[in-house]
């Protein structure tokens, strides 16, 4: 998942540091372990607290938040180049394998878990473990307002496009869209082409070179996403908001301000719901639903890895060992907005049924296509592509949708390499 989404929780401290035996760092005969993360505001705050719960180190440890610039955490070597990178972006281990680490051969099993060997394991090296996992189909909403109008969450597509209907005759807008970050709307593409048609996802994942725009299916998706977009009164603020709002503007548009029904927002959004919501009784989930009768939700997966940017330390090791303990992260998870790979307990009920889901046998799971693109899913790419698409359609009507979805095929096949 692309960083800006880490800035959702307020801005950061240049540098904090944690940990312990800071007079051997000083006197030289002990290197700090230095953690680049994308993380800032709470969720800064929470990784802060699982670090504490680790205890006595024998080495001090430094926490590096680089937000959108945690890809020069693989530039050239220096003393300051960190030991330990939390990626938020799984697809890109392959492209870096050149500058990693394998994982310690006691812990690489846990990066050949279920979908995560698709990424992390290379010609049967692990190079990368699961820390945090991210369900990126959960749409949160006020049952309130879908009570009121005398509507249930819907459990098919055409029932969510239908509620939306009648919410917006009834005067209430059914969006908040935070187009203001580029994922947000690839969020909402990828779980649509997924659910419509899981092998052109996984054919473009695993592409050398995707193609998108000759792929008949991923104009299929647009047009689908086009039909919700673009009806007039689905989007709180229109297009215009919608283009500057931000991730935590959206979700206080929805349970803060309550001029929307919902958001489509994963679940480390929960804190930010959580603490805007206006009545904490009124926030309810449900996840994305599935595109046609009989066909499997969608279930998009994001997460954050952790990886040894060469050459990697015993010390880096040894915290990577620790951090990779199922309770180190239960500081986080008592926080919220944090879903371990594999595990279902411990959580809010909301994010109970977004782990569960995470592991139910049968279900679509794909990670971020965006991610896996590569530049192509990126701010220059699919990002910019799809920003386009929304300010031709949106609040216009169906009828402009297939013009507007030509001019997307257009100007992706311009930047796919």
């Amino acid at each position: 998942m692309p960083t800006s989404r880490r800035a959702f929780l307020g801005a950061s401290a240049a540098l904090l540091a944690t940990g312990c035996s800071g007079t051997r760092d000083v006197l030289g005969l002990s290197r700090s372990v230095r953690i680049a993360v994308s993380w800032s505001g709470q969720e800064l705050r929470a990784f802060h607290s699982v670090l504490d719960g680790l205890g006595d180190l024998d080495y001090p440890v430094e926490v590096v938040p680089l937000g959108d610039d945690i890809s020069t955490a693989f530039g050239p070597r220096s003393a300051r180049r960190p030991d330990l990178v939390m990626l938020p972006q799984p697809g890109l281990v392959p492209q870096h394998k050149k500058d990693l680490e394998s994982m310690p051969d006691d812990l690489a099993d846990r990066g050949r878990a279920r979908l995560w060997d698709e990424l992390l394991v290379i010609g049967g090296t692990t190079y990368g473990l699961p820390f945090k996992t991210a369900n990126k189909s959960a749409v949160w909403y006020r049952p309130s307002v879908l009570e009121k109008a005398g509507l249930r969450p819907p459990t098919q597509w055409s029932e969510w496009l239908e509620v939306n209907r009648t919410l917006s005759q009834a005067g209430v807008r059914p969006l908040a869209l935070a187009a203001g970050d580029g994922w947000v709307l690839t969020d909402f593409l990828e779980n649509v082409l997924l659910g419509s048609s899981p092998s052109a996802y996984q054919a473009l994942a695993s592409a050398d070179h995707p193609r998108p725009s000759e792929q008949p299916q991923f104009s299929a998706a647009l047009r689908l996403l086009g039909t919700m977009w673009s009806a007039p009164g689905a989007l709180a603020g229109g297009v215009e908001r919608s283009l500057v709002q931000q991730f935590p503007d959206a979700i206080v548009e929805v349970f803060g301000h309550r001029r929307a029904a919902m958001v489509l927002a994963s679940d480390f959004a929960e804190p930010v719901v959580r603490s805007f919501a206006a009545d904490p009784g009124d926030i309810g989930m449900f996840t994305f639903p599935p595109i046609s009768p009989g066909a499997t939700a969608p279930v998009v997966v994001g997460g954050d890895v952790m990886v040894l940017p060469k050459p990697a330390t015993d010390d880096a090791r040894d915290l990577v060992r620790r951090l990779a303990a199922p309770a180190a992260v239960d500081p986080w998870i008592a926080a919220g907005g944090f879903l371990a790979d594999g595990r279902t307990t411990g959580y809010s009920p909301e994010l109970t049924r977004l782990a569960r889901q995470l592991i139910a046998p049968g279900n679509s799971l794909q990670f971020d296509l965006s991610d896996r693109l590569g530049p192509l899913g990126a701010m220059n790419g699919l990002w910019h592509v799809l920003t386009d698409f929304l300010v031709r359609i949106g609040n216009r009507g169906s009828d402009v949708v297939p013009e507007a979805v030509d001019v997307a095929l257009a100007e992706l096949k311009k930047v796919e390499s």
